[in-house]
């Protein structure tokens, strides 16, 4: 049984939205987060990255970064202005890419489910993000950034939604920089208990992206918990805020690969060495277009490699759900044993690039000699997502790549 509550959003004007929404705050290096916030004294960038109002010298791990978040949220709060609404609400977000629409119900998520697994992981979490927003969340005393969730969608609250969209006007709706149209709507009151009790009847939620995120509020509720003599459990803090999605309205991405040198290989040995488990074929195939199919830029020529049956058969028989994904066959029958990246966490010889970049992106580096080779992987299913979150597996680092995506600042959940 999954909990699910509305909550008192602190949020801009509708004139000032635009201005202050910001991408996440994990998709950009500081370098490019200055460049956003440049012009801009209401970009929330000056909250989740800080730093960026620091000399470069400034660790932005540090305490004094945590905060300038904490007084730029007090200064926005201000300045352009962020109001907390008078009584909790569900919110619907929507986003809009090339067409495509998908809408779901922003609102908070029990840390409780988080921890007992009523909510799924499909990724292992760096202790040193954690600490980043873990810090970020204590020192500000709110929830910046917004955890993407899915679920096999109910019938009731999809005829909500659809009910909802027909009949009210967006509090927001407006087009980023990017080209993604973003649109918010608050739900009227007397729909909140069927929210809650459909939600309620399902088994599980999925963390789809924002995985430290969601396990930086429960190692924050830990804190606060112990620091609160009076604890009861109904604090704001043992909540994190998400929107959740039916997983039919999704699509993921491929996480692409660029592989820096070809570990003592010339291309020649290269190539014959992938042959032995892939059939290779020259060809102007950039996007591989079906599983155990992956393309390949070398020295300004593309490649379709097509796992062998030995592979398949291999695959099949693999007890692991994640061990059947194609980034893990890359991994084990060639990215390992021929160009030596036996940790792709850790092994510095290889770098991931987000499909939303696409090909021009992989040609570009190999061109440029930043990389030797690159990989262009057919994408994870959501499904798959699902089953291996219901595994209790891990899925392969860098796997999936969700666009597009939810900004930061335009639904902040304070605690």
């Amino acid at each position: 049984m999954a909990v699910i509550k509305p909550f008192k959003a602190l949020r801009p004007t509708k004139e000032v939205a635009h201005l202050v929404s910001s991408v996440p705050y994990d998709v950009v290096n500081r370098e490019e987060a200055a460049e956003l916030v440049n012009g801009n004294p209401l970009s929330f960038l000056r909250i989740t990255r800080a730093e960026v109002e620091l000399e470069t010298e400034v660790n932005p791990y540090s305490k004094i970064v945590y905060q300038r978040a904490k007084e730029n949220l007090e200064k926005l709060k201000q300045e352009a202005p962020l109001k907390e609404e008078n009584i909790p609400h569900f919110y619907l977000y929507q986003l809009e890419m090339d067409g495509r629409k998908q809408t779901g119900i922003a609102a908070v998520f029990s840390v409780d489910d988080y921890d007992d697994d009523i909510i799924k992981k499909h990724e292992r979490t760096r202790k040193e993000k954690e600490d980043d927003r873990t810090n970020h969340i204590i020192t500000t005393e709110a929830q910046t950034g917004v955890v993407f969730l899915t679920y096999r969608g109910a019938d009731k609250i999809n005829s909500l939604v659809d009910e909802t969209l027909s009949k009210v006007k967006p509090v927001y709706d407006f087009k980023a920089t990017d080209g993604i149209s973003h649109s918010i709507w608050i739900l009227p009151g007397e729909d909140n208990q069927l929210i809650i009790d459909e939600i309620a009847k399902v088994k599980n939620l999925y963390i789809a992206d924002g995985h430290h995120r969601a396990a930086s509020a429960s190692r924050a509720r830990k804190i606060k918990k112990d620091l609160n003599p009076n604890h009861k459990g109904d604090e704001s803090y043992n909540y994190f805020i998400g929107v959740l999605f039916p997983a039919e309205q999704l699509k993921i991405l491929p996480y692409n690969r660029v592989v820096l040198n070809l570990n003592g290989n010339s291309k020649e040995v290269f190539l014959n060495k992938i042959s032995e488990k892939f059939l290779v074929e020259r060809n102007s195939i950039k996007e591989p277009k079906e599983r155990r199919t992956f393309g390949m830029y070398i020295e300004k020529d593309w490649y379709l490699l097509k796992a062998r049956d030995l592979i398949s058969a291999s695959s099949s028989l693999s007890k692991s759900v994640s061990e059947t994904l194609d980034v893990s066959i890359l991994q084990d029958f060639l990215l390992n044993p021929i160009l030596g990246i036996d940790d792709q966490r850790t092994n510095k010889n290889i770098d991931f690039i987000g499909g939303i970049r696409g090909t021009k992106e992989l040609e570009r580096l190999v061109d440029i000699e930043k990389a030797a080779v690159a990989f262009s992987l057919y994408p994870v299913s959501v499904d798959d997502l699902m089953k291996i979150s219901d595994a209790g597996e891990i899925m392969p680092p860098k796997s999936t790549w969700f666009e597009p995506k939810l900004r930061d600042g335009l639904l902040v959940h304070l605690i």
